[in-house]
């Protein structure tokens, strides 16, 4: 499978699907070469032109470039990072060398991951804090076309789901929760199933599938959308994570770095053409194909996932309430293996001085 060449025909979390399937079931396997491991903060320290010292800093995304991130770019483009002291380096995606190989042996000091995923990394070992919960919404969902019928959860019983690989979790749940008898079809890198017909159900994140699928000549309103979220599913998304090592040696860098990229994202949802620009810029830099339609939709989707109605500002706040539920929901499913107390999994930035 050639993973980067196929981002024109296919969706982002179809691949990242893949990949973080074979990232946590086949981390004993060979490894690819991964950051330098000497290139750790603090040690060199490079001087600005105003004598400032900045700290060496280095983050780890899970994916290639594209306006999900665009917080990151932004924050490096305008010198925001640098502002706060830090000199950022946005590691590059290698789908060969998993999230847990570039945590554990301390290739990055910071990482974006999902919940899901640093409670599996958590209960294998690696000592990973939250110190920042961005997203406070699950973008996944999953989508009907109105012709077939399913317009409520019971419409899907008997059905056939198209659901990514590794990422049949929260659909099985969904499904034993509400006693529906739905087949699972997994699939990798195409939409062209539910397109055609062959399924019934298609999996998708709010922020890419959905409109990979509208692109596609289907009108929003001959879908059905059914997000996880609304149904008791809310698995939570983009967390900051670093070493609990690094929180206690350095709580100073953790809090600004949080502090950093909260002003960046800011930047990046009140100048959308402008972090179009940049996004674009970074994605070709690394030779990824991208569209700025696409994009955009992106952004402006994802400030609804960071920053939902009736706010000012993203949160960051990572409610216990969430994490329970999330971790049960694992527990009952034997996702991990031991519970982690909430008060050794999250650590707000706010509170590291």
């Amino acid at each position: 499978m050639t993973i980067g060449l196929q981002y024109n025909t296919c969706s982002r979390s179809c691949i990242i699907a893949i990949f973080l399937y074979l990232a946590f079931t086949m981390g004993g396997c060979r490894q690819g070469k991964g950051p330098d491991p000497d290139a750790g903060i603090g040690e060199n320290p490079v001087s600005t032109n105003n004598g400032r010292d900045l700290r060496k800093v280095r983050f780890l995304p899970y994916w290639v470039p594209s306006a999900q991130f665009s917080g990151y770019y932004v924050g490096v483009e305008k010198g925001i990072f640098r502002k706060h002291g830090i000199d950022l380096e946005i590691l590059s995606f290698d789908p060969m060398v998993p999230a847990e190989t570039v945590i554990r042996d301390k290739q990055t000091d910071f990482a974006v991951l999902w919940m899901v995923n640093a409670l599996e990394l958590k209960s294998k070992g690696l000592d990973i804090i939250n110190i920042a919960q961005l997203s406070t919404r699950s973008s996944l969902m999953l989508i009907t076309k109105t012709s077939s019928g399913i317009s409520r959860l019971e419409d899907m019983n008997g059905k056939r789901a198209g659901i990514w690989i590794g990422y049949e979790r929260q659909p099985r749940t969904l499904f034993g929760k509400y006693n529906l008898d739905v087949e699972i079809v997994t699939i990798g890198s195409t939409n062209n199933l539910f397109l055609q017909d062959g399924v019934d159900i298609l999996n998708a994140n709010w922020f890419d599938e959905y409109h990979s699928i509208i692109n596609n000549g289907i009108n929003e309103d001959e879908l059905n959308r059914f997000f996880f979220a609304d149904y008791g599913l809310n698995f939570l998304e983009d967390g900051i994570y670093c070493l609990d090592e690094l929180v206690k040696s350095d709580p100073g860098l953790c809090h600004d770095f949080v502090t950093a990229l909260l002003e960046s994202w800011n930047y990046a949802f009140e100048h959308q053409e402008e972090t179009i620009d940049i996004v674009v810029k970074y994605a070709h830099s690394k030779n990824q194909p991208v569209n700025r339609p696409h994009q955009r939709w992106m952004l402006s989707h994802y400030k609804t996932l960071y920053i939902p109605a009736g706010r000012q500002s993203i949160n960051t706040i990572l409610s216990k309430a969430d994490y329970n539920s999330i971790l049960t929901i694992m527990m009952e499913n034997d996702c991990i293996e031991k519970t982690t107390p909430f008060e050794l999994f999250y650590q707000p930035y706010n509170k590291l001085k």
